[in-house]
């Protein structure tokens, strides 16, 4: 069982790394990297890149995320735990990419799309609670970390085992990791807010 585990952690962090932002971005011949927030997500596609490009990417994320816990269910079919764990490895390979020197994404989509495929009632209370806040607020930095700090404790509410929720621990960890930029520069009143423009836009 064991060699399992490892099989689809090789794959997840495998498809994690084929970062959508990255690929994307390459089509109009720029690196989200090295523009606006230096981001590889969907939030800094669509600043920098535009509406069409972000779209692309949100695509590509979730079928990332849907390809790799799929491959888990069919690895391991007794229990999620195949699911979950290709799952977190895709995130964790969206977030430092073997192809793209390991600078990618914040893992915040894809991290949706995998909860999604485990768990849809606490992927839904958490893109609940991120439209709300980004609604109230334009901070989708705030309403990504709140998002995924309910993950955690959704899972205790909804009864999963203790894999589940320390995975579900291991992505809010790396959620507050990857935004310790943004909670400085909310605490500061300095992040930036949600814009449909993109760069360049008046």
């Amino acid at each position: 069982m064991i060699w399992k585990y490892l099989v689809l952690c090789f794959i997840g962090y495998g498809i994690g790394s084929l970062n959508s932002s990255i690929l994307v971005s390459k089509l109009y011949k720029k690196d989200v990297r090295n523009e606006g927030s230096k981001n590889a997500g969907l939030t800094n596609t669509l600043r920098v890149l535009g509406k069409k490009a972000a779209i692309m990417v949100l695509v590509m994320d979730i079928l990332k995320g849907v390809l790799a816990t799929g491959i888990g269910y069919l690895v391991i079919q007794d229990s999620d735990h195949g699911a979950i764990i290709s799952g977190l490895f895709t995130v964790i390979g969206h977030i430092f990419p073997v192809f793209f020197g390991f600078k990618g994404g914040k893992g915040i989509l894809i991290s949706l799309s995998v909860l999604f495929c485990c768990d849809y009632r606490i992927a839904l209370i958490g893109l609940g609670v991120f439209i709300l806040i980004v609604a109230a607020t334009k901070y989708v930095s705030l309403g990504s970390i709140i998002g995924m700090i309910l993950a955690p404790f959704m899972s205790v509410v909804f009864r999963h085992d203790l894999f589940f929720i320390i995975c579900m621990c291991v992505l809010c960890i790396l959620t507050i990791f990857m935004h310790r930029g943004n909670i400085k520069r909310l605490i500061e009143s300095s992040e930036n807010k949600l814009s449909f423009k993109k760069k360049g836009d008046q």
